[in-house]
């Protein structure tokens, strides 16, 4: 039997490793550093937010009335 090398993703190898803890300090350790020189503020970060949930929202609205 001929042994195939699997390629394996860094950064999914990393997360499948942590704990669910370890994985949401990672990500706000993350977001920290990317939105540290910004002007963001919490309101418009929720904003944001309730803006992507709509959009999806309304994606899965479409979908289930086209299941029909």
């Amino acid at each position: 039997m001929k042994a195939t090398a699997q390629q394996i993703n860094p950064e999914e190898y990393v997360l499948a490793v942590l704990s669910p803890e370890d994985r949401v300090e990672a990500a706000f350790r993350i977001a920290r550093e990317a939105f540290k020189n910004t002007t963001l503020t919490l309101d418009d970060v929720e904003s944001a937010v309730r803006k992507v949930r709509r959009r999806l929202y309304a994606q899965r609205q479409k979908k289930a009335k086209g299941s029909h």
